[in-house]
């Protein structure tokens, strides 16, 4: 499953954790991404990879980001919340 995402500067996606591996790439602007233990800056271009039940935290830096998530198997929170849309699943 792909989930792209806009984020406005400053933006927080909170420590969180899933049962599903999740792989992205920054497609714009900067990220501080932490997965586990370990905080990174990515800048646009850069890829990452969650693996499933790892906590993780993302905040766009010095502006605004845009990623793209791939999410396997596919996040069943996300296809509700598409249910009724005309790309609904």
């Amino acid at each position: 499953m792909l989930s792209y995402l806009e984020m406005d500067a400053g933006a927080v996606i909170p420590l969180h954790d899933h049962p599903h591996e999740q792989a992205g790439i920054l497609l714009e602007g900067k990220l501080k991404l932490t997965i586990g233990d370990e905080s990174r800056t990515l800048e646009s271009g850069a890829m990452f990879f969650v693996p499933a039940n790892v906590p993780h935290q993302a905040i766009a830096h010095d502006g605004p980001a845009v990623v793209l998530d791939a999410f396997s198997p596919i996040r069943e929170d996300y296809a509700k919340l598409m249910k009724g849309n005309d790309f609904s699943v």
